[in-house]
């Protein structure tokens, strides 16, 4: 028995079988067609599941980035708010300060000299034109009116003699007893002993008026409101009184049952303040109290230094409640034919260019306009021309905003640029308090 080599053996594993008859065709396998169509259906299977994988990881991702883009565009766009321009009121309320001073007031000097012999009002007390506010003491003018009285006196006699002479005189001329140079030497003599006559007379009715004043009087109905004498105090005529504490001036006497007002109105104002304007006065002395009053008259000037219209306003003060120099409100009801547009302060931009306001069109794109302001209320403003009653006016816009931008209005935003003038069409005469 012959043994084989594993080579050997594998030799033979891999050497062609020897066919001894003729081959015979093999017959075609019954499941070869099925299995490549199910390996077709299979692969289309797991490609519809792929895509349908894909399409249900891929299409939201899409939805979500573009929902995102979207959301990120609307955050970009500035969300503003916005006023809508309000006409102001026909009739507007001007508030200003104002001086309360007297009709009329006087400073009372002595008009002779001497001492104080009595005094008879004191301050606060009412006085009659005329009354006799203080009594002074002149012995030395009195002595001065008797001195000039016997200066009259004598001069009285030297005319009467100087007359007759000249009358006899005169006589005796025309009987050729007297030469005519003679006459006329008379007659001129008794002319002037005439003139000292009249200067005598003149200086007693001087020294007269100089003792009336002795009783200092009250040159109108008032109130006496300063009162520096003392009795015994040495007075000069019109000069300082002789203590070192006491000033010339006696007394000072104010007429308060009419008062005059004085207030400064601005220049923007100024032309619609005239005479007969209604006006009403407040004091923190009466509150809720209106005192009414009238424009009586102004300066008709600016005063270049204020830029301000000076302005006189009368007030009935019968009852004496108003206090001369005091400070009071004068309220001036000022009104307007073409009332223009009012818009917060706020809503202003002030650039290189000139006053601008942001205005959002139908587009809600910024259109940026320049506007010219009239009266400045403090928290709003006038706006005398760029502006119609219909924009949208962007409240406190950036300085960045530009003109063409897109913006987004807020909901909700409320138009309030009318309320400081309706608070100030209800502060008006006749409006509510």
């Amino acid at each position: 028995m012959t043994t084989q080599t594993p080579l050997e053996d594998r030799d033979a594993d891999q050497a062609p079988a020897v066919h001894t008859g003729p081959e015979r065709p093999h017959p075609p396998s019954s499941s070869a067609a099925p299995s490549s169509r199910k390996r077709h259906a299979l692969v289309l299977g797991l490609g519809c599941l792929v895509l349908a994988l894909l399409a249900a990881g891929i299409v939201p991702k899409l939805d979500a980035r573009k929902a995102q883009a979207a959301q990120v565009a609307v955050q970009r766009e500035l969300t503003v708010a916005t006023v809508a321009p309000t006409p102001a009121p026909a009739t507007q309320d001007l508030l200003l300060p104002g001086a309360v001073m007297p009709w009329a007031d006087a400073s009372i000097y002595a008009r002779t000299s001497g001492y104080v012999q009595h005094w008879y009002a004191d301050i606060g007390a009412h006085v009659k034109a005329g009354q006799t506010l203080a009594q002074i003491d002149t012995p030395e003018l009195d002595a001065q009116l008797q001195q000039a009285r016997a200066d009259e006196a004598t001069a009285q006699a030297n005319y009467r003699f100087a007359s007759s002479t000249a009358q006899r005189w005169q006589t005796m001329l025309q009987t050729q007893s007297v030469a005519q140079q003679d006459a006329d030497a008379k007659t001129s003599d008794a002319a002037a002993k005439l003139a000292t006559l009249q200067a005598a007379q003149a200086n007693v009715a001087r020294l007269q008026e100089m003792v009336a004043y002795q009783n200092v009087t009250a040159p109108f109905d008032g109130v006496i409101t300063v009162r520096n004498v003392q009795v015994g105090a040495l007075v000069t005529a019109g000069g300082t009184p002789g203590l070192a504490t006491m000033p010339g001036e006696l007394f000072h006497i104010e007429q308060t049952d009419r008062l005059r007002v004085y207030v400064d109105v601005p220049q923007d104002d100024a032309s619609r303040v005239t005479p007969g304007t209604a006006v009403w006065l407040t004091t923190q002395q009466y509150p809720g109290r209106r005192f009414p009053a009238t424009v009586a008259r102004s300066a008709n000037a600016i005063d270049p230094v204020s830029r301000t219209l000076h302005v006189e306003v009368d007030v009935d003060n019968a009852d004496g409640a108003l206090m001369p120099g005091a400070y009071a409100q004068v309220h001036l009801a000022l009104t307007t034919a073409t009332p223009a547009l009012e818009v917060p302060v706020s809503a202003l931009l002030f650039r290189p260019d000139g006053v601008t306001v942001a205005v959002v069109d139908a587009q809600n794109k910024v259109q940026l306009r320049q506007v010219s302001i009239g009266r400045d209320f403090g928290t709003y403003v006038e706006i005398a021309t760029g502006l119609a009653a219909t924009d949208r006016v962007i409240n406190n816009p950036g300085d960045a905003i530009a003109n063409g931008q897109s913006v987004r209005v807020a909901a909700g935003a409320t138009d309030a640029a009318a309320k400081p003038a309706a608070a100030v069409a209800a502060s008006a005469p006749g409006g509510k308090a």
